[in-house]
């Protein structure tokens, strides 16, 4: 046995290791990416480890492991199950072989989402268990239990962390060897891996008698505890739980139910903790849901006890939990005045923070993508389609480059409809290389086959950029650390039938700008492919300098690009050494040749 002090999502991986998981793959998402890569770190070889190309081929990929008997992990953020929800809701009624854990992260605030939903209900929709971890140390034990109970009922489950559980650090005491579990492998059953209607309706009724079955087992589990005693009580979960705690203390007089199962929901110990009740207070993230429960159970067997939450006003709605926060709705929930605001003090005024919106990396290629774009269509009416990614950050000034957001892939989709519905526009459809294998091609064949008039620019700069800079179909290398054949998303565009397909480097800026003005101009599905590495995984250019004495602080590569290594110091334009990758997009703006690289020829 070994004390770590490591991040939630080492804590969830090297308990998957311990419990003996054969198979793991998943999509990147913030915050759930660390998982997987964490068991590929500390892979002795007897793991297959995949990126997979989407969430939904990784929980088939998956699936198909655990029919054979493996013990299998698929990772992905709360959005991503969304695309995995097709196989999802079948697998739940088909039912598993080897232990099956769907790790889904969920991201209240949002941080770095599109959505604040609550992967509670998902498991509630689904009919399917999920755990909900309080803390790393908890979660590194809780994954193991995962495992086992997938096994005994012969359902995949879930188990939800939420981001700071994810990106919370803890001591936690790593202990034996991972288990030995041979793979028996698959037995051939048409009457029960194959899904039909009439199989469906059965097992339906077959998985509603395992949910009551559960949801006793659960009035039992472990992390699930009531704790105190007196007349009013805190139902919790997750890292909720413990803001609870700080919040309470020692105190003895308060009863605390930790739902670490919110589906099934354990029953017969939310019995337990109402007894002698008057009041509970829900305090969890994101929705209602063990309020709904608790609130429930309370019609269900005639409880007259008030419950308190979420839907009442008395916490917060939206966005995640703070220590803070629960403090105050509890105190308000007791009667009993506000505690001070953790740090404060009278006669120290804490500084306001300085607002730091998201923006493109110094010298990123995509930023003279955009800047290509928006200089050879100024003038025309046009529709510019964006998607997630880094690229997402295209919308800010001054580029004001991404007209719309909506999903993965959805760029090019989006495109088509503009086009379609306002014939007299130029639609252009924007993706980055990992997100055009990840969701972007079936929206390419859709264009091809409804002969949309669309423009595609593809973004490649060779990684997946916003979540970590992990290996995907094009960059040729796999997490088992394996070289293999790259797919050219050029060959795959013309495969699909587009029959105009430009590769250009962004960092030319005016080859680019020709590029654009030419092929917008052509009917049908076009697309360039602006190629060019990520600067986080590319080591710096020459960088640029200022001459001072041709400046004439027109301030255009400022105003015009709005990068961060451009700034303004004591009245004059000036770079900021440390920040420039040496791009040289400005070289190209600045009207007078001001600018050029550091120790060349200034004009």
């Amino acid at each position: 046995m070994s004390e770590q002090l490591i991040m939630g999502n080492e804590a969830i991986a090297l308990g998957a290791i311990k419990a003996g998981v054969k198979m793991v793959c998943g999509y990147p998402g913030t915050p759930s990416t660390e998982v997987l890569e964490t068991i590929a770190k500390n892979n002795k070889g007897n793991i297959h480890v995949e990126w997979s190309v989407n969430e939904k081929a990784a929980l088939e990929v998956g699936a198909g492991a655990a029919y054979a008997g493996a013990r299998t992990l698929v990772t992905m953020k709360q959005v991503g199950l969304n695309v995995a929800a097709d196989p999802l809701m079948s697998l739940n009624y088909v039912g598993i072989k080897g232990g099956m854990v769907i790790l889904v992260a969920d991201d209240p605030g949002p941080i770095s989402s599109q959505t604040e939903q609550d992967t509670r209900h998902f498991a509630q929709f689904a009919k399917m268990m999920v755990f909900d971890p309080s803390s790393p140390k908890e979660a590194y034990l809780m994954i193991q239990d995962a495992f086992e109970y997938s096994e005994k009922y012969g359902e995949p489950v879930f188990m939800r962390p939420t981001t700071r559980i994810c990106h919370g650090y803890q001591t936690v005491e790593i202990s034996g060897e991972a288990e030995d579990r041979p793979v028996e492998g698959f037995v051939k059953d048409s009457e029960k891996w194959v899904i039909f209607p009439k199989m469906s309706y059965a097992n339906h009724i077959k998985l509603e008698k395992k949910l009551t079955e559960i949801a006793e087992d659960f009035s039992t589990y472990r992390f699930n505890t009531v704790s105190g005693s007196g007349t009013k009580g805190i139902i919790t979960g997750g890292v909720s739980y413990e803001y609870v705690k700080e919040a309470v203390g020692e105190r003895q007089d308060i009863k605390i139910f930790k739902a670490a199962t919110a589906n099934p929901f354990p029953e017969k110990l939310a019995l337990e903790f109402l007894e002698g009740l008057d009041s509970v207070l829900a305090v969890e993230e994101l929705d209602p849901v063990l309020e709904r429960e608790i609130t429930y159970v309370c019609g269900k067997y005639g409880k007259s006890v008030k419950v308190y939450g979420k839907l009442t006003g008395n916490t917060v709605n939206a966005g995640e939990n703070t220590a803070d926060k629960v403090s105050e709705s509890i105190a308000e929930f007791l009667g009993e005045e506000k505690p001070a605001v953790s740090g404060a003090s009278d006669d120290i005024e804490a500084p306001v923070l300085p607002e730091r919106p998201p923006v493109l990396c110094p010298g990123c290629p995509h930023r003279a993508s955009f800047y290509a774009v928006k200089k050879a269509m100024e003038g025309k009416k046009t529709r510019y389609c964006g998607d997630i990614g880094c690229y997402t950050l295209g919308n800010a000034a001054p580029l004001d480059m991404v007209d719309t957001c909506l999903c993965m892939g959805a760029g090019l989709t989006m495109a088509q409809g503009f086009a379609h519905a306002e014939e007299d526009v130029y639609s252009f459809g924007f993706i980055g290389d990992s997100t055009f294998f990840a969701s972007g091609m079936t929206g390419v064949v859709n264009a091809v086959y409804n002969q949309a008039n669309i423009t595609i620019v593809l973004l490649d700069n060779s990684t997946t950029a916003m979540t970590g800079h992990q290996p995907h179909p094009g960059t040729g290398k796999t997490m088992m650390g394996d070289i293999v054949r790259c797919v050219d998303p050029e060959t795959v565009l013309r495969g699909m039938g587009v029959r105009t397909v430009v590769k250009a480097d962004p960092l030319d800026l005016e080859n680019s700008i020709e590029i654009i003005k030419k092929i917008a101009e052509e009917k049908g599905v076009k697309a360039v492919i602006f190629k060019s590495p990520c600067i986080a995984v590319t080591k710096p250019a020459q960088r640029e300098v200022i001459n001072e004495n041709l400046c004439i602080n027109c301030r255009k590569c400022i105003k015009e690009l709005g990068c961060p290594a451009i700034v303004l110091r004591d009245g004059k334009v000036f770079i900021e050494k440390s920040m420039c990758f040496g791009c040289g997009i400005c070289e190209t703006v600045c009207p007078v040749n001001a600018i050029s690289k550091e120790g060349g020829d200034r004009k």
